[in-house]
């Protein structure tokens, strides 16, 4: 079995070690290019005055922040266990992860910290998902989001995925974003390879990530049961229970 992950090399790793346990080959189609942006370490300087801590929505964040700023004594607020981890690697020793989606970490803010405190910082990309800002903003917190990296779409499929779609030799697909969804699905119109999804069968992280798969036609469609990476994990081992059952 072969499954695609649409996820960077940095972070598929432990997916990919947990796949390989599950007897399921990894093709790696990284589909987001993570770019620092050059003015990041001004805009965290000047974001950090007065914050009484940090929110990362990525991994990515925690390790675009680790290279631009040798801040570390604030503590940090994540929205999942991955993202936390990276901020521990980074060496954030205060690391609380709120293990869901933003909506999850707001309210973990709201709970844990008071908005006369100072402000929250979010290190982020140029482009984010959710509301974070807005639900912080409603409860009394001075929110500021440090634009600190991009996170640019690929031009095409990765040679060796685009090989496996036309060979019929994926499984499996998991994603994790509603854009690296949406930029898959153009990427595949684009190599004339939509009629392979139908052979697929699709994972993603949240509704929202099934929203933008829907333009292809899939084998099927799976979405776990909370935005974690671990969740995800549990739909494919239901996925493949199901498929031992029919079989017996």
């Amino acid at each position: 079995m072969k499954a695609l992950v649409t996820r960077p090399p940095e972070d598929a790793a432990p997916l990919v070690r947990a796949l390989a346990d599950r007897g399921i080959e990894t093709i790696l189609a990284p589909l987001l290019a993570i770019r620092a942006l050059p003015d990041a370490a001004r805009q965290l300087t000047d974001a950090l005055i007065g914050a009484q801590a940090l929110l990362f929505t990525s991994a990515n964040g925690a390790r675009l922040f680790a290279s631009s700023s040798p801040r570390r004594e604030l503590p940090v607020f994540a929205v999942g266990d991955a993202t936390a981890a990276a901020a521990r690697i980074a060496g954030f020793r205060a690391v609380t992860s709120a293990g869901g989606d933003v909506s999850d970490l707001a309210h973990l803010v709201r709970a844990k910290l008071a908005p006369q405190g100072g402000a929250v910082v979010h290190a982020a990309g140029s482009v984010v998902a959710g509301e974070l800002g807005a639900a912080l903003e409603a409860a009394g917190f001075t929110y500021r989001r440090a634009v600190i990296y991009d996170a640019v779409t690929a031009e095409k499929l990765p040679p060796e995925a685009a090989a496996a779609m036309r060979d019929g030799a994926l499984e499996f697909a998991l994603f994790f974003s509603p854009r690296t969804a949406a930029t898959f699905v153009r990427l595949v119109h684009a190599a004339d390879l939509a009629g392979a999804s139908s052979a697929i069968t699709a994972l993603g992280l949240s509704e929202a990530v099934a929203t933008a798969l829907a333009p292809l036609s899939w084998r099927a469609v799976r979405v776990a049961a909370q935005p974690t990476q671990g969740a995800l994990i549990a739909a494919l081992d239901a996925l493949l229970a199901e498929r031992r059952q029919n079989r017996a």
